[in-house]
């Protein structure tokens, strides 16, 4: 679909015909390799569903054009931005449904179609949002380097094809590639028939060509000596597994956990002395054909070879992709969900039990639990036999007792780690910024407590504590981008809202029946119209903090509506002096401009001149083309709105004179001008607002003689109907209607209807209403540059003040690793999603259940459950666990007491930590760990590792624990380095990937 076919919109069908059909293709088109799907932008999408589910064809929820513009760097090349996250950023449509809507709807001009193909990935298909961008050059000439999209499906031989012909290679000429990766490290390309997913290429990387020498040698087997390359590793000694790992783009989870893992020593030193070689199992059909183990034992080898400043993982991350389909690309992900992957990956590739026999797995029957304990460990390790069973595995009883019959089940089961719980609290501390109805008060921002299962009348009545306002008096919005992402029902759930929503709450004057919620934003226009549009109206941009008041229904005209919003806004909105009204042109230079207009200029250009004409003396018309629309820089800045007087607008009953009904505005003082494209009059009244059937209009402008301006307004009107009837004014009158439209008063700023997004222009309301009441109605006040920057004070708008609620210290939650222990071993009633199933009552149950722990491994891994996800919250978890370092004793939680004299295998040092900073949606994953060797704490962070203390570890973003068993610890067999120095034990680019969610704009507080 080319750009210029973009524009062309075809008569749409009835929203719920729209609904239905685009509903029914996106619910039965599946993936197939080769199908084209697109991509549209998420909030676009979202307005068009709930624009047709409204069933109102004048909805404020109207879409507009698709609009990709947020998912664009920029908008010269058109790049994607990076990590885009689906169904989040962006949606994907099957391509019958992208050209219905492109057909009902149209796309902004310019923007290319994002046509994705379905590729046929290892055990997934799966839409290619992003193909792999490779660098390509000769190895005779790397100065010369060309970028080039290939799909993950494309084998090395389509690169091959595409650089001889690129770079003019000769054919039948014998060649080799080689891939580059970011840190310059070198690999030969051997397979060319093997696909670019396989060949662990990925974008940014550069692969170089070479070709054989006439005398039959190659110019290099390695093309560039690099900085990780033999040279480096001969200058170069640190200790072993103080390495970093390159962040290869939101991969800090995966480092995070492989950090963790190199720095459990059993498992470590199992890799570092090659014992994995004799126990890779290939033929497992759940293992990785060895390929997992084989890239874990690269990277630790690497790591522990004490060569690198840090170590590159991409073949690592390559392979556990392949496996793994949720891991493919470089979206954030859970460095415990890798955890888990990889421990069971590795169990798999290194299982010594090759045939897996099948076992019947036994009730207790009221048998000892010892002997049921021990059958159900001699069957698991019957099946499953490995250094990760011999090193993580432990075992735990579990019952569950029927409510019905009271049928108690008793089984032995294995686990890797344990996953406890954190204490939830059942309050929750929000911050808002309360708006008062007083224009000159600043925005208060408090901080409530609120039931987390709360609604949001709950948030208003906390507020109206605190500010004596009635809560029935309250409107709670989030405000995103300086416009409402959502104005909230006070029967709505608090948990539709995050903590990191900017939520502004309104207070509004006593609603009754007549009164409408009106949602005001305000639009800064360019001087300069975007002649490229399909719309005849100046570029706006938002700016600033919208605001919601309640306005009587009769109070809505242009004038009414000005009036309001001034003293709304006289907190930061200087009023005019008298001394700065500014008047029209000079009589002299009125009549140079009526000579100009009565040597072959039309009464329509002259309109046209005269409403968009520029406030200074210019003879906007001196130049001008009947041909066209070359007036565009006098075009630039239509004239302001004049006298706010109380005479109400006609914004939809003036008749012309054909009878049919004309949306052309009235003005106070001079005549309507019909046809104006930008819908003012010539005296520069409100008109800048007219809706689209007047800038659609073709017929020429009907003016009406200039009447003084204290003509009444019965007479105004009359005489105003009189003369739209007429086609023409004569000519001498027109200095006379400048002469008395010289004294009008310029108005701040123009009102006009908007949808919710405050992008789409809106039709006015019926009888001199300047909003529609069908739905929601939003209206933004738009200004002129200039007068933007004398009259409105931005420093003054973006300043508030704190409540004595925000100093009060928040007391941050503390609770011991044991009592989350507690919680995991308490009796919990089984959910509705998960019954067991009773032998006796022969149907499922909602059955209680125990956990407790019988066994513990070598190496014990704590998983704090951060992630709470209920009926009624999502959330992390910040609450501090304060978990010991040394002499972690599970003696109290062991149904299995040890009789052995020896120290009992229940004590637990510390030897890892795995950290998580940020929210729910974005943060960022580094570690802690013990060297094995020197015993001294490091902190890992990407490539970046320095010293760390053992007061620094225990943090509310511990995340996943690792502990050793005293009873297995070696002693360090070196002294730990001097950490007197407060250098870093290395230093390196530190990559992260911690997200701030936009805000709506930066406040100041007072």
């Amino acid at each position: 679909m080319t750009a210029n076919s973009h524009c062309s919109v075809a008569e749409s069908p009835g929203l719920e015909t729209q609904r239905r059909e685009i509903e029914c293709l996106l619910r039965e088109s599946e993936l197939q390799a080769g199908d084209s799907w697109y991509v549209v932008d998420r909030r676009w999408f979202e307005q068009w569903k709930e624009f047709v589910e409204s069933g109102d064809q004048n909805s404020s929820s109207f879409p507009g054009q698709i609009d990709n513009t947020e998912l664009f760097e920029d908008l010269d090349s058109y790049h994607l931005k990076e990590r885009l996250v689906e169904n989040e950023d962006f949606m994907l449509v099957p391509a019958e449904a992208w050209h219905k809507l492109l057909l009902w709807y149209g796309m902004t001009d310019g923007q290319p179609a994002l046509e994705r193909k379905v590729v046929d990935l290892p055990s997934t298909l799966k839409v290619e949002v992003y193909p792999v961008e490779i660098f390509l050059c000769l190895h005779s000439n790397m100065e010369n380097v060309i970028s080039a999209q290939f799909s993950r499906t494309d084998s090395i031989y389509a690169i091959q094809t595409a650089m001889c012909q690129a770079f003019s290679v000769p054919p039948g000429s014998e060649c080799h590639l080689w891939m580059k990766s970011s840190d310059s490290s070198c690999e030969r390309l051997r397979n060319v028939h093997v696909s670019v997913l396989d060949a662990c290429l990925s974008s940014g990387m550069t692969v170089i060509m070479e070709t054989r020498n006439a005398d039959g040698t190659w110019p290099s087997s390695r093309p560039q000596n690099t900085r990780n390359s033999v040279e480096e590793q001969d200058t170069y000694r640190g200790q072993p597994g103080v390495c970093g790992l390159t962040n290869l783009g939101n991969t800090c989870f995966m480092n995070s956990a492989l950090q963790c893992l190199s720095n459990t020593p059993p498992l470590t030193e199992y890799f570092l002395q090659s014992s994995y070689l004799e126990e890779l199992n290939f033929t497992n059909p759940l293992g990785m054909k060895g390929e997992i183990a084989e890239a874990y034992a690269d990277v630790v080898k690497q790591m522990w070879s004490g060569r690198h400043y840090s170590v590159v993982p991409r073949v690592f991350k390559t392979k556990v992709g392949h496996f793994a389909s949720q891991f493919l690309g470089y979206q954030q992900h859970d460095s415990q969900e890798l955890l888990s992957f990889l421990l069971d990956g590795l169990h798999e590739d290194l299982n010594r039990v090759k045939n897996k026999e099948y076992i019947e797995l036994r009730d207790a029957e009221g048998r000892p639990d010892q002997e049921v304990a021990e059958e159900a460990w001699r069957n698991h390790r019957r099946r499953n036999d490995s250094v990760i069973v011999d090193t993580f595995h432990g075992l735990f009883k579990s019952t569950l007792v029927c409510p019905e019959c009271h049928k108690v089940s008793v089984t032995f089961d294995p686990f890797c780690y344990l996953s406890v719980p954190l204490p939830v609290s059942k309050d929750r501390v929000m911050e808002v910024f309360f708006v008062s109805l007083d224009p000159h008060a600043k925005p208060v921002q408090h901080r409530v407590v609120v039931p987390k299962a709360g609604r949001v009348s709950d948030l208003c009545a906390a507020l109206s504590e605190m500010t004596s306002v009635p809560p029935t008096q309250m409107v709670i919005a989030d405000v995103f981008n300086h416009r409402f992402y959502k104005i909230y029902n006070p029967e709505e759930s608090l948990s539709c809202i995050l903590d990191r929503d900017d939520i502004f709450v309104y207070e509004l004057s006593e609603q009754d029946e007549d009164s409408v919620l009106l949602a005001l934003y305000l639009r800064e226009r360019s001087h300069y119209r975007d002649y490229g549009s399909s719309s005849n109206s100046y570029g706006a941009s938002l700016f600033g903090h919208p605001l919601l008041l309640n306005v009587p229904r009769g109070s809505c005209s242009q004038e009414a509506l000005y009036s309001l919003f001034l003293q709304r806004l006289a907190r930061y909105v200087r009023p005019p002096d008298p001394a700065e009204e500014l008047e029209e042109e000079e009589e002299d230079e009125e009549e140079e401009l009526y000579k100009t207009q009565t040597n072959g200029i039309s009464d329509d250009e002259q309109d046209a001149s005269e409403t968009a004409g520029p406030t200074e003396p210019e003879p906007c018309c001196s130049n001008t083309s009947p041909n066209g629309p070359s007036d565009g820089a006098a075009a630039a800045e239509p004239l302001p709105e004049v006298n706010h007087a109380p005479t109400a607008l006609d914004h939809g009953d003036t008749e012309i004179s054909n009878g049919s009904p004309n949306p052309t505005e009235i003005p106070i003082c001079g005549s309507g001008v019909a046809g104006n494209p930008e819908g003012t009059s010539a005296c520069g009244d409100l008109g800048a607002d007219a809706d689209a059937e007047a800038e659609g209009s073709s017929k020429p402008p009907a003016e009406a003689p200039q009447q003084p301006c204290d003509t009444t307004e019965g007479e105004n009107e009359e005489e105003k109907l009189e003369e739209a009837r007429s086609p023409s004014p004569p000519a001498n009158e027109h200095p006379a209607k400048r002469r008395a439209c010289r004294k009008r008063r310029r108005s701040l700023f123009t009102i006009q209807a908007v949808n919710s997004n405050g992008t789409t222009e809106r039709g006015m309301g019926e009888g001199g209403s300047a909003v529609s009441f069908g739905s929601q109605p939003y209206v933004a006040i738009d200004w002129d540059p200039d007068m933007k920057k004398r009259f409105y004070n931005e420093n003054e708008a973006e300043r508030y003040v704190k409540h004595a609620s925000m100093e009060v210290p928040q007391q941050q939650t503390t609770v011991e690793l044991q009592e989350c222990i507690e919680l995991f071993t308490n009796v919990e009633t089984l959910e509705e999603e998960n019954p067991w199933y009773c032998p006796v009552c022969k149907k499922h149950q909602l059955a209680t259940k125990k956990l407790d722990l019988w066994s513990l491994p070598e190496v014990l891994i704590i998983h704090l459950k951060r992630f709470s996800y209920t009926k009624f919250t999502r959330e992390k978890l910040d609450t501090i666990v304060d978990f010991p370092l040394r002499d972690l004793d599970f003696s109290s939680f062991l149904l299995r007491k040890d009789v052995s004299t020896e120290e009992p295998p229940s004590r637990y040092d510390l030897i890892a930590v795995s950290n998580h900073y940020g929210g729910l949606r974005d943060g960022h994953y580094t570690s802690y760990a013990q060297n094995k060797d020197n015993g001294q704490w490091y902190y890992f962070d990407d490539s970046k590792v320095t010293y760390a203390s053992e007061d620094q570890i225990v943090t509310n973003a511990a995340y996943v624990l690792f502990y050793q068993r005293q009873d297995r610890i070696r002693k360090p067999t070196l002294a730990a380095p001097s950490t007197s120095s407060a250098s870093p034990a290395h230093s390196a680019s530190d990559i992260t990937e911690m997200g701030a969610a936009p805000s709506c704009g930066t406040m100041t507080t007072d």
